[in-house]
């Protein structure tokens, strides 16, 4: 008997829960890890998020769907930027609980401006993350104070996304802030995202942990081709860069480094589908694409 059956449509929870925060504080990686699997990209590189992406976990009677946004863009009014931007209003303005993450015991002007954007009719809950990097746990209380007076937070929650004891004790949490009324996706879903989009971003997450801090972030990933012929997935992918520089940079000497982009981005696929996967990679100049309206559009950027 499936919990669907189990769990009757009256006594279901669900809502959406947008997760915010400024860039590189460890939304993407708290997503993955309510999700139970990896479906938002991760890497050291602000602004690796560019879109609204829905996670889903239901547990019990309770279907949480999360939306991880880009972190909120305070610098370079670019037409890139403005777009990231919009796509963090737009996920707030219709979810049903807000969770603000921070880094434990840290509040700087980036963090504040995020803070600012948050509805007063909706409940916020305070992440704290990366509590384990915390010297001196007594440094919390006033910290925590300080927060309070900023904002009035529903709850309080300090705590690790590598932990799972922290992640369900979250899930516990916001279950209550959860509306009463019927699941929105199946039971096993994890994400609305179709394979054809998370192949693009893991593309993309590994051009930037391979490339370091020298690729400005303005490099996109464009999927060509995803066709399936039963258990074999063949995928021809282009990287589009702003400059002659930056192809060089990825394809490097004798092509090795974007062979390893394509190797590593290849094997991620195939744990992630559990199929056979057939990766081809190009890399093409679009001078000044992030800067062009016509161009986001036409790359998936509302």
């Amino acid at each position: 008997m499936s919990e669907e059956t189990q769990v009757g449509v009256e006594q279901q929870r669900c809502g959406l829960m947008a997760i915010v925060g400024r860039p590189n504080v460890g939304k993407s990686t708290l997503l993955n890890a309510l999700v139970g699997q990896k479906i938002s990209i991760t890497s050291r590189k602000a602004q690796t998020t560019r879109h609204r992406i829905t996670g889903v976990r239901t547990l019990g009677d309770a279907q949480f769907v999360f939306v991880d946004t880009p972190g909120f863009q305070t610098r370079h009014s670019t037409p890139l930027n403005r777009s990231l931007n919009r796509t963090v209003q737009g996920a707030l303005s219709d979810v049903d609980v807000v969770l603000f993450v921070v880094e434990a015991g840290r509040f700087g002007l980036d963090d504040a401006k995020v803070l600012s954007l948050l509805p007063q009719d909706k409940p916020a809950i305070l992440v704290a993350n990366k509590l384990d990097a915390v010297q001196r746990r007594t440094d919390m209380l006033p910290w925590l104070k300080s927060m309070q007076e900023r904002h009035p937070f529903a709850e309080f929650v300090p705590m690790s996304a590598q932990k799972n004891d922290d992640i369900e004790r979250l899930f516990k949490i916001v279950a209550p802030y959860l509306p009463q009324q019927p699941w929105m996706y199946e039971e096993d879903a994890l994400t609305d995202r179709s394979d054809r989009f998370l192949a693009a971003e893991l593309i993309r997450e590994k051009l930037f942990r391979l490339t370091g801090d020298e690729l400005p972030y303005s490099a996109t990933v464009v999927i060509d081709k995803f066709e399936e012929e039963g258990n074999l997935k063949r995928i021809a992918a282009t990287i589009i860069v702003e400059r002659e520089a930056h192809k060089g940079m990825i394809i490097g000497d004798g092509g090795e480094h974007l062979k390893r982009i394509g190797s590593e981005a290849r094997q991620e696929l195939e744990r992630l589908m559990a199929a056979k996967v057939f990766l081809e990679i190009w890399v093409k100049v679009r001078s000044g694409w992030a800067d062009n309206e016509a161009h986001l559009r036409s790359y998936g950027y509302e």
